[in-house]
């Protein structure tokens, strides 16, 4: 299956909750992960023990009224009784647009792709996959993408680009494992907690004694690639991928407001590279200690590294219990303001005609060219006493709070002396909104 991308690159930022997911759209992500209720490999997210409402059904309706994508996480691995409910479990999903399954498990993969050909399945950082090899591996069972492991290099991402021409998704900042990602059986292991069933104890994240010693010895320091975005997009990197369903809003929006920034920037010194035929160093790719002060704020482990230019080295350890100190309050209070506390919204225009023995007509339109029309049931009455003026109308429609929308340029034309009950008009209000929140759903 051949995937069409309107982007040269795609931010992809973590959801274990809605108010992570609204974070992210309002920071300026391309897309979100979140898991379902069930077969996914963070057991304890919001998502996977809501009740009620499902809210990745909520998260997806979000997502893309905003032209936001949603891949959702089914990364187990499937036991025989589970596969039988798989087709059931994906199809509300499925029905509801998500835009593709990220999968571990190769049956469950086969079966996927024979129920909805037509949905993108990834191939999950679960699968290890580290090697040309397992990326063709990956293809030959219909998946479109592979999420690489963390452990990989920049030489060793390019040659997998290169060689297998497929899609790649590497992770750009978050946690990093001792072990092979998703290859590890510790908390099982000591615990009896399966990281695959995402209820892994962190047991690397504990202190240790070794010769007397006492240290975090398998504790990794996250990762970080924020100065090296550049040569990982000239490297092959389609989709950066921020680590993190378990924590908080705060951080969602946090990191992808900054990686959103240098992502952006990334892009265009690449392009002015290109276009002045420069080799050699990026010119004009800088990243200000300011953003990096951000990233520190929101959250710390030690100390970052990554593999992409170190194969190893006891300095991605981040031995010592991080000492405690206050968080800057005013970096937090800037993000929970920007990206947390405020609704982003959809600017519409709108025109309303009403005329006297006629049904009132709102048309509704935007700069992309959608535009819908509603038409009321009942009649514009003639007024008994004050008939209604323009400027009331115009108040009125402009009420659109509780709703992803506000109004732009509005033009009331009032013919006759008009009266139209206020609670129609909400009605109306209603009514047009409704229908261009789905005519942008089916045009996206």
């Amino acid at each position: 299956m051949k995937i069409k991308r309107d982007k040269r690159v795609e931010l992809l930022a973590p959801a274990g909750s809605f108010q992570s997911v609204v974070a992210a759209v309002n920071a300026g992500t391309d897309a979100v992960y979140m898991g379902g209720r069930r077969f996914g490999a963070r057991a304890y997210a919001d998502s996977a023990q809501a009740e009620g409402e499902d809210m990745v059904m909520e998260a997806i309706r979000y997502c893309h009224l905003f032209s936001v994508k949603l891949y959702m996480t089914v990364n187990i691995l499937f036991k025989d009784d589970e596969l039988k409910e798989l087709f059931s479990y994906i199809k509300p999903y499925y029905e509801a647009g998500v835009d593709g399954l990220i999968m571990q498990d190769l049956g469950a993969v086969r079966r996927i792709r024979a129920m909805f050909p037509d949905l993108e399945v990834h191939a999950s950082t679960q699968q290890t996959i580290t090697s040309v090899a397992g990326a063709r591996m990956a293809q030959r069972f219909g998946m479109t993408r592979a999420v690489l492991s963390r452990e990989l290099s920049l030489q060793e991402i390019r040659k997998i680009h290169d060689e297998s021409g497929m899609e790649l998704e590497v992770f750009c900042h978050g946690a990093m494992c001792y072990s092979y990602s998703g290859a590890c059986f510790m908390s099982s292991l000591l615990g009896g907690r399966s990281g695959n069933r995402g209820r892994c104890a962190g047991t690397c994240r504990l202190c240790f004694e070794t010769a007397g010693q006492k240290g975090y010895y398998l504790s990794m320091k996250d990762m970080q690639t924020i100065e090296l975005l550049p040569e990982l997009i000239e490297a092959g990197a389609y989709s950066f991928k921020i680590e993190g369903r378990m924590k908080s809003p705060l951080y969602t929006a946090g990191v992808v407001s900054v990686y959103r920034k240098y992502l952006d920037l990334a892009l265009d010194c690449i392009d002015r590279k290109q276009g002045a035929a420069k080799h050699g160093s990026m010119s004009g790719y800088r990243v200000a200690e300011e953003d990096l002060r951000t990233l520190r704020e929101i959250f710390d482990r030690g100390g970052t590294s990554s593999y992409l230019k170190k194969h190893n080295g006891a300095d991605m350890i981040a031995l010592s219990e991080k000492k405690f100190r206050a968080v800057d309050q005013t970096v937090t209070d800037r993000i929970q303001a920007a990206y947390i506390d405020r609704n982003r919204t959809i600017t519409v225009d709108a025109v309303m005609d009403m005329t006297v023995g006629a049904p009132a007509v709102l048309t509704l339109s935007d700069a992309a060219g959608r535009m819908v029309t509603a038409v009321s049931e009942d009649l514009v009455l003639p007024a008994e006493q004050r008939p209604v003026q323009a400027t009331e109308v115009e108040a009125r429609l402009r009420k659109t709070g509780g709703t992803a929308f506000t109004l732009g340029n509005v033009q009331v034309s009032v013919h006759g002396d008009a009266f139209y009950p206020v609670g129609k008009l909400n009605e109306l209000r209603r009514t047009a909104l409704a229908m261009y929140e789905e005519e942008r759903m089916l045009g996206d």
